[in-house]
């Protein structure tokens, strides 16, 4: 006699199919920390305090889904700040708001050299930065490709 996954579920509580799920999504946070499926997992958990007093799927599921978008909506941004907030930045985005020095000269038609960081980089003016003579500093506003973006100190200080 063959019975049928759907058959074994059918005699199984929903809400104890609502937890297990819960269970899976934590343990698939767990190994991946995503910040990701947490939200989902909380869920699940209001979906099977509502099917302790709802047999409807659909409004179990409904507050499931409420609840993981609320909890989405609410607590990641909290959560990526209080995570992520010893990120260090690496390689290029390293040298955005520095200073330099121009290895040579630049001006709003052509590019230059800037030494930055121990490294010499291809640099070009910010829109409507005044041209910058060899030798002098320069502040590095962003990175485009693998150009820097500087303009020339106002006071020539370092």
């Amino acid at each position: 006699m063959d019975i049928g996954f759907l058959e074994v579920l059918k005699d199984v509580p929903m809400v104890v199919i609502w937890l297990i799920a819960a269970v899976v999504l934590a343990i698939i946070e767990a190994f991946t920390q995503g910040l990701t499926t947490i939200w989902f997992a909380g869920g699940a958990v209001a979906a099977a305090g509502v099917s302790v007093v709802s047999d409807s799927i659909l409004i179990q599921f409904a507050a499931g889904l409420i609840v993981s978008v609320i909890l989405l909506y609410f607590t990641r941004p909290l959560a990526v700040q209080k995570f992520n907030r010893d990120v260090v930045k690496t390689n290029i985005s390293a040298v955005i708001g520095k200073i330099g020095i121009a290895e040579s000269e630049l001006t709003s038609r052509e590019s230059g050299t800037v030494k930055a960081d121990n490294k010499l980089w291809t640099a070009v003016l910010a829109q409507g930065a005044a041209n910058v003579k060899q030798g002098e500093s320069v502040e590095i506003l962003a990175v485009e490709g693998v150009k820097l973006v500087v303009r020339g100190m106002e006071d020539g200080r370092q």
